[in-house]
């Protein structure tokens, strides 16, 4: 009548529904908590230069250079259902053409365990801050942001910008390069 098969499965099932009851929990005790903390973003330098876009006829395209200082205090954001967080610094403008232009300048995974103070001086942006165009030049309004996806143990992943940002124009001019 109960065989070890049978008593197996019904201790196999009722430490799944256990589990499954137990993750949720941890879901749903998180799952309302605010995740913004104060970020403190600072650019001490932009640089435009107009390059070669390759992708038409002749055609040149605005690139963007910043370094910035980027400061916050991640600690309020862990707690016992966040293993990591994808931080990344993000530009958003508009030109003639688009309404919205976002590109995304600098990125970092923070780790549970690891240092949760950002104090980063003179940092350069990680990736190219290219335009389709000339939208960069003269342009008085490029807002860039922190924001972050927390990766909890369960639950959804929340995408939070930070509660700080700061606006600032590119220069009407262009860098020259010069040649030997």
């Amino acid at each position: 009548m109960n065989t070890v098969l049978s008593r197996a499965n019904s201790l196999f099932a009722f430490s799944l529904s256990v589990m499954a009851a137990l993750t949720f929990g941890c879901f749903i005790t998180t799952a309302f908590k605010d995740r913004r903390v104060p970020v403190d973003i600072h650019v001490s330098k932009v640089m435009l230069k107009n390059v070669d876009d390759f992708t038409g006829p002749r055609e040149r395209s605005d690139l963007g250079f910043i370094t910035f200082d980027l400061s916050a205090d991640l600690q309020p954001i862990f707690d016992w259902n966040v293993k990591q967080l994808f931080l990344y610094l993000s530009a958003e403008y508009a030109t003639k053409s688009n309404s919205l232009n976002q590109v995304v300048l600098w990125d970092k995974i923070v780790l549970r365990g690891e240092n949760t103070k950002l104090n980063l001086r003179d940092m350069k942006s990680k990736y190219f801050f290219f335009d389709d165009g000339n939208g960069l030049r003269a342009n008085k309004n490029i807002t860039l942001t922190l924001s972050w996806n927390v990766v909890p143990n369960a639950g959804v992943l929340p995408l939070v910008a930070g509660s700080g940002h700061v606006s600032l124009p590119f220069p009407d001019t262009y860098e020259t390069t010069k040649s030997y």
